[in-house]
This record gives C-alpha cells, sequence and structure tokens, in this order.
C-alpha cells in the first residue's frame, strides 16, 4: 500500500472523559494488559515479564514500613500476580543486574538504563545542590572525613555504615543528633550516595552495603552516553509521560522529583517535538499532557491491592482527579486521626478504587489479617467483597500465609467475611 492509500491515522484527542482519563492511566501503568485482570492466576510470573514491567513503570520506590512486605516488591504482585522475589532481589545484585538503587522518587529501584540519565543529579549533588541541605552542609564542613569515608569503602568495601573503622578519622559509631540521627559515617555515605561515588551494592535485610560504582554496576550502563541535563529531563519526563499515559506537568515532574522551571521548560520542548499532547481532562483544573504513543483501551479488567507507594496513587493530588480518592499515609498519622487503619491499601477493581483495605501480615499466626475493610461511595459490597477476597486469598499464598482473617471494623468488613467463608478465615 503506498503512502497515499494508508488510512490516515486519528486526529490528536483534544479532550478526554474522567473514564478515559483513567483506563489511559491503568494501561500505561501495566493494568488491564492481560496480566492484572479479574482472571489472574497461574503459574508465577518469570523474568521476562518482570523485567518488562520494571522498564514500563521506571521505578520501583522503596520504603521502611514492613508491616505486610517492603513495598518494593508489592508493584510487581499488583500487576502480574505472584512472581518469585528472589528474582527482583537478583536483579538487584552483581554486575550482571538490571536494577540500581538511586534517588528517582524519594529512594527507588530504578533500570540500569537510566543510570545515564541520573549523572546530571549526581554532579548537581557533589556541588552541594538538589540535596538534602544537612547533608550539603555536613560535606563542605567535614571534606577530609568525606573523602576518608570514600577510601575505606575504596579499600574495605562493600560496607554498611555501621562497618566503618571505629575511632580515630573514620568513625561509624551511634549518631548525636546528627541529620536524621545518622552517625557521621552514615552522613558522609548518604552524601557520597547522592553523589554518585557510592551505590548500593546489594541491602542486607534493610541496610544499605555501599560500594564503588565500578565494582558494582553493569559495565556498558557506566560506559554509556551521559545527555546534558536538558535532554536527561527530557528523557526522564518523556519515561514519566508512557508510565503516566496522562498527567499534569506537576505529576509528570513529580515522577523523578525533577525541578519545577526545568521541568515546565522540559515539557514545553517535548509539546513542541509532538512527544506529549496537550490535553484537557473532564474534572481536571490542571492541563494534561497525554504521551503521544497511549493507548485508550476501551476497558479494563484489573484487580489489585496497591502499595501506598505503588507508582499509580503515590501523587496524592492526581489519586484524587483521577478516582475521586482522598488517600493519605495512615501510619505517619497519629493513631487517634486514622479513620481506615494503619496499612491501608486501595483495592482497584476494574477502573475504579472500590475500598481501603488494612492488611497486616501475621507471620508467627501464618494468618493475612484484615482489620478493617471499607467500601467507597457507589461501590457495590458484594461483588466488591468477592473479588477482595479472591486477592487476599492469592496475596496471602504468595506471602506463604495459611489464610485470611478478616476483622470488623468498616462496612466492608461483613461482606469480606461472608466472602472468605465462615466468617473468620479463607
Amino acid at each position: 500500500m503506498s503512502d497515499a492509500e494508508a488510512p490516515a491515522l486519528p486526529p490528536p484527542r483534544e479532550k478526554l472523559s474522567a473514564r478515559e482519563a483513567r483506563r489511559v492511566a491503568l494501561a500505561a501503568q501495566g493494568f488491564g494488559s492481560g496480566h492484572a485482570g479479574a482472571g489472574r492466576v497461574a503459574e508465577p510470573a518469570g523474568h521476562p515479564a518482570m523485567r518488562r514491567m520494571v522498564e514500563r513503570l521506571g521505578l520501583l520506590q522503596i520504603d521502611s514500613v514492613n508491616v505486610l512486605v517492603r513495598s518494593h516488591y508489592l508493584p510487581l504482585f499488583s500487576r502480574l500476580g505472584p512472581y518469585p522475589v528472589e528474582r527482583l532481589d537478583a536483579a538487584t545484585r552483581g554486575r550482571r543486574r538490571t536494577l540500581f538503587e538511586y534517588w528517582g522518587h524519594e529512594a527507588s529501584l530504578l533500570p540500569v538504563t537510566l543510570y545515564p540519565l541520573m549523572r546530571w543529579r549526581m554532579e548537581r549533588a557533589a556541588r552541594g545542590e538538589g540535596i538534602y541541605g544537612g547533608l550539603a552542609r555536613f560535606a563542605r564542613e567535614r571534606p577530609d572525613y568525606v573523602r576518608a569515608v570514600l577510601e575505606e569503602v575504596r579499600a574495605r568495601g562493600p560496607l554498611a555504615a555501621g562497618e566503618l573503622t571505629e575511632g580515630g578519622r573514620v568513625d561509624g559509631g551511634k549518631g548525636e543528633g546528627g541529620w536524621w540521627g545518622w552517625s557521621a559515617g552514615k552522613q558522609a555515605l548518604e552524601y557520597l550516595f547522592w553523589a554518585g561515588a557510592v551505590t548500593t551494592a546489594e541491602r542486607r535485610g534493610f541496610e544499605r552495603l555501599y560500594d564503588l560504582p565500578e565494582r558494582v554496576l553493569p559495565a556498558d550502563a557506566l560506559a554509556a552516553p551521559v545527555p546534558g541535563p536538558a535532554e536527561a529531563q527530557r528523557r526522564l519526563l518523556l519515561g514519566a509521560a508512557r508510565a503516566l499515559g496522562v498527567a499534569s506537568e506537576p505529576c509528570l515532574r513529580d515522577y523523578y522529583r525533577l525541578d519545577a522551571a526545568e521541568s515546565r521548560a522540559r515539557v514545553a520542548e517535548l509539546v513542541e517535538d509532538g512527544a506529549l499532547l496537550p490535553v484537557a481532562v473532564e474534572g481536571w483544573s490542571r492541563p494534561g499532557y497525554l504521551a503521544a504513543d497511549a493507548r485508550i483501551p476501551r476497558r479494563i479488567a484489573a484487580r489489585a491491592l496497591l502499595s501506598p507507594f505503588d507508582s499509580l496513587v503515590f501523587e496524592r493530588r492526581r489519586t484524587h482527579e483521577l478516582f475521586g480518592f482522598h488517600y493519605r499515609l495512615a501510619f505517619y498519622t497519629p493513631a487517634d486521626q486514622r479513620a481506615h487503619g494503619y496499612y491501608v491499601m486501595p483495592f482497584l477493581l476494574g477502573d475504579r478504587l472500590v475500598a481501603r483495605v488494612d492488611v497486616k501480615a501475621e507471620r508467627a499466626a501464618g494468618v493475612l489479617a484484615v482489620p478493617a475493610a471499607h467500601l467507597e461511595a457507589d461501590a457495590a459490597a458484594g461483588p466488591v467483597a468477592e473479588a477482595l477476597a479472591a486477592e487476599l486469598r492469592l496475596l496471602a499464598g504468595w506471602l506463604g500465609l495459611g489464610g485470611v482473617r478478616a476483622g470488623e471494623k468498616g462496612d466492608l468488613a461483613a461482606p469480606l467475611r461472608a466472602a472468605l467463608g465462615e466468617g473468620s478465615s479463607g
């Protein structure tokens, strides 16, 4: 077929309905793609599917809260179903790793292909820019100490902060009211981590072991051409746009925590190049931007519990704009102000967030506990409870827990107990 005979491409969308925007966002985030549908079970997800999903998302945010399981393990389960967590761990270790740790959206696991795109941030951090003020001040005031820590990592790494030499110039002792109560050694290591002079070799439990990038990262990542800041920022914003599907400029910026003025300039350049398409979204007070290659599926069949740090919901205003869902981190809220529980996970069903579910892995008892379950407005309790019960059983099995125990708090608690059977366990 000649170019003249080829069917014309549809004109760029200028408007999206609220539901279309949800479907665009969910498809971009890997839901409803055949992996995370309501019928998701079968065999554990393999390494290729895991790797493709992480590359699609562009990051997995890390957090220390471990009531259920560390947060970076959950996004792949939410999209792919049960998968061997040891494969994700393996992807963060050794010179053949496919993931490295750095400040993406907070502390994150990032595909190693993004390492060159973070070098400008590392170079700025080395100058004390774009970094926590306490660390920058520490590095300015104690440059000899920071160099000594780097030399000790070079001689002895990989090292945890507590393994730095006790006494003398390099002291890995307990904190004495420094940055976040960190020891001097920890502050030096974290500054060096920001600056790219050291990286995470692996984690022992949740503790970082620091080493030199040339001993940790793949050679091709280290040797890859390093773009200038503007080009790196464009590529990061385009990656964010593809991961989000449709988003406002502040949400695109937030994905990799870019500077506001630089982000606005880069987004304007991407629009001029045709890589981002301006779009008005029903109900949004801010302009939206649609990735030029985004797809708008007619239907999303998803069923997933979401980590509080899942990239679908970690920007809270966007979560409200897309789903009408006000969401805050309850575990950082005083107990008497928690309305829905402690570790509250949004429950996605179809293209809506239909419930808030408080969950806890009670490993000594071998049970996945659900102290509270609350239904969102206009969601039907029966179908939501049935779908949630199935998802909780799947999650419990993946975590090696023997069953699910639902509590009595929340308007979805009784329907959930009925769906689980006999009012108590699955």
